[in-house]
């Protein structure tokens, strides 16, 4: 059995990963460089996952998809704009991606079917994440939907989403039973040398370790 893993280098994406490879399948990592503020960080963290996993280099897909910078409207690819520090608010934020996952989840479909994977594991959290609408079951279904119907007839591909309905300590704990080596991830917004600590990543990221009652090992800024 073979996964396509959408792997960002984060907590929730690399647990995923580590819950697919629990679950018996092959990992076939996939990776977007899409013009983030914290593209290079993001990278090292999904090669050095790949390192602990022992997936070699042939078998990763780095994909560049630099027109999210070009369309910019977020502040994850827009350094015009603040990414905000001031606590998770309601409403969808400013570090929202237009639509990023479903092209996530478009591209991870096209690798699917090349390499005859049966699942995509992509680590989407509804419950407890930003409030990002793409982040929502009722998304993925619709997604499921549409990469059934623009495959071939043989194709048959199940988009995986185990953390959907957890909350972050919930991550925190599944991530310490698979065996997740949290000091490889990274989550920040900003920052890629130390988490700044206050974006909204950061904040999840935290209170989650701490209702987890476990410690964050990456470096946070002072």
């Amino acid at each position: 059995m073979k996964a396509v893993v959408i792997l960002s280098g984060g907590m929730d994406s690399t647990t995923a990963a580590f819950i697919a490879k629990q679950e018996g399948y092959e990992i076939i990592p996939l990776h977007f460089n899409y013009g983030q503020r914290t593209e290079k960080r993001e990278l090292k963290a999904f090669n050095d996952i790949c390192d602990y996993l022992k997936i070699e280099k042939n078998k990763r897909y780095i994909i560049d998809i630099p027109f999210f910078k070009q369309i910019g409207a977020s502040a994850l690819v827009d350094e015009s704009l603040e990414v905000p520090t001031d606590g998770l608010k309601p409403g969808i934020p400013i570090t929202y991606v237009p639509f990023r996952n479903g092209i996530f989840l478009s591209i991870s479909a096209a690798v699917a079917e090349k390499e005859g994977a049966e699942a995509i594991y992509i680590g989407v959290v509804e419950e407890d994440s930003s409030g990002y609408p793409d982040c929502r079951e009722e998304f993925i279904n619709y997604m499921q939907k549409a990469i059934n119907a623009g495959t071939k007839p043989e194709t048959k591909v199940e988009i995986k989403t185990p953390l959907i309905h957890l909350k972050k300590e919930d991550i925190v704990k599944k991530a310490a039973e698979v065996g997740v080596p949290l000091e490889l991830t990274w989550s920040c917004y900003k920052n890629e040398d130390e988490a700044c600590g206050v974006c909204d990543s950061c904040r999840l990221r935290l209170k989650g370790f701490e209702k987890a009652g476990m410690k964050d090992k990456i470096p946070y800024k002072e």
